[in-house]
Parts: structure tokens; sequence; C-alpha cells
């Protein structure tokens, strides 16, 4: 089956999960390629199978094509492989309190998808059913995403006008992305999670040593992001994950690119990098989960 053919039935047998950016009305797919609202306005479907559901041109961003290759490779070589682990874990512990018979999974911040495809993977093979929707402003991350990952969901759209209804998910991931809590509790279930993942202060620190040499820049605190989640979602469970991944040159060259630490970086600096004698790079993250506050 073509991806577009596969898309189109997987945005049709879920239909009900969306609502028009433009006008907040109920959405159907048409007979062909097209998700329509019932005022009319309609969103195709790309050859790829991702769909265009932003409701405003947004402008032109530094996250480029070749920074979602990078991390596709990156993703792919099982970098993030502990991280993944956890998320999945987490998620399935959470998943043992619902009745849903789907659940509903969406990244809000996907970029190239790879870390919702894993979960809906891991999910999948425990027996468990999933829908995993994917979303970014980014068309060349969600092209990507659709590229590689079939038979999910890949929309271009805005976190701050989501093109979702009331209640829709389960869980809501947000990896190394900008949050919008207020859309969160919208479309999140009473009784679903939010699952927010932060940098800790070694994150790539290898990588930042070579970048910036000042101290202020070698150092990050996730404590102000972190005090942030809590005013809004009540965190009920709270993970520290930090390892150390042995590295060859080709691997190097990726997490450089795959990063906006070489953002503004002249090119020979960036060469004196891939020289480097870089052979391992920390992963240091904070995982919180968090439901929705009773105030909400």
């Amino acid at each position: 089956m073509k991806k577009i053919d596969l898309a189109r039935s997987v945005i049709r047998s879920h239909s009900h999960l969306f609502m028009c950016p433009l006008c907040g009305a109920t959405m159907n797919m048409n007979g062909s390629n097209s998700l329509i609202c019932s005022n009319r306005h309609c969103f195709d479907l790309s050859r790829s199978g991702s769909i265009h559901l932003l409701s405003n041109p947004v402008k032109r961003t530094k996250y480029d094509k070749q920074m979602f290759e990078s991390r596709l490779a990156v993703n792919k070589s099982g970098f993030f492989a502990n991280m993944a682990e956890t998320i999945h874990h987490l998620v399935s512990c959470a998943s043992t309190n619902t009745n849903a018979k789907c659940i509903r999974v969406l990244d809000a911040g996907c970029g190239e998808g790879s870390h919702l495809a894993d979960l809906v993977k891991n999910l999948g093979s425990t027996g468990s059913g999933v829908l995993g929707v994917g979303m970014d402003l980014s068309k060349d991350g969600v092209r990507i995403a659709a590229r590689e990952y079939p038979g999910l969901i890949w929309c271009v759209a805005d976190l701050a006008r989501s093109p979702f209804k009331d209640q829709q998910f389960d869980v809501i991931l947000n990896i190394f992305s900008p949050s919008n809590y207020s859309e969160f509790a919208r479309i999140l279930h009473d009784d679903g999670i939010l699952m927010k993942i932060v940098p800790g202060r070694d994150y790539l620190k290898e990588l930042r040593r070579v970048f910036h040499g000042q101290a202020h820049k070698q150092t990050y605190s996730n404590e102000q992001v972190l005090t942030h989640f809590s005013k809004h979602f009540q965190p009920v469970k709270n993970r520290q994950i930090k390892y150390v991944n042995r590295i060859d040159p080709s691997e190097l060259k990726d997490l450089i690119h795959m990063t906006p630490l070489s953002w503004g970086t002249k090119e020979e600096n960036i060469q004196k990098a891939l020289q480097s004698d870089i052979f391992s790079v920390t992963v240091d993250v904070t995982v919180v989960v968090g439901k929705k506050s009773r105030s909400i």
C-alpha cells in the first residue's frame, strides 16, 4: 500500500480526533486525500502521507532538513535507547490504569518522528492497541517522519492552536520542545499523563565544551523549566537518566549537526570539533510525568 493511501486510511479511522484549525469545526476525510471541515476548509495529504494543518504560515527557522536527517541517524544508532526504554516503561505503567482499548499518544514537537515511532512499536509489541500522532511546526521534520514511519499520523501544526478536539489523548510527549500547558490540558484526557523530557546540566557536555569554552555556556539548569511544569501540571514521577555513549567519527558529525550548538559557528570550528578527541558523549535528561492539576 502506498504511504498516502495508508495515511488516508488511518486518518479516516481517527478523524474524530481533529477539529479545524481555522474555525474549530468537526473534520472528516473526503473520498480523495483531503481532510475537510463542515465549513469546507480543506487540508490535503502530501505524497508522503503527512498533512499540513497550520492556520497561518510560520517564519522559517534554522531547524532545517539537514538537522532532522542528522537527528534521524542519531536516533537510529541507539544513542537515546536508554531514554526510550524509560519512556516506554513509564507510559506502560500509566497505561495499566486506563480502560482504553487503544492508547492515543501525541508527540508535541515530534521532529523527525523517531521517539514516537519507537514508543508505538514497543507498546504494540506488548499487545496494547496504540495510535501515534506526531505534530511539529517543521514541514521538513514531519515529511521525514512520514517517509520513515508510515502508519502513524504526522501533522504540520502549531501547538498554540492544536488541530485536535478536547480530551483526545491518553499520553502527550514533549521531548526537548517548547510547551503550551493550556493546550496540553485541553487536549489531554482527564486521566491522561503529560511526559516532558528536558536536558540535564551534563547533556552533551563534551560538545558544549568544544563550541562554548566559556563557563556560562558550558552549564545548563533545567530547574526553571521543571518549576514552570509544576505550576500547570501535578508531577507524579520524576526520573533522571544519565549515561555515556561511545561514538565513532561518523556519529560525531551527526551529533554536531542535530543540535543548535553549532549555530552561528564558523565552518572551521565545526571541522575542528570533528577532528577533536571526542570518543564519548554524555546523555543527561530529566523525565517528568504529570497529571492535570485539580485547578485546571
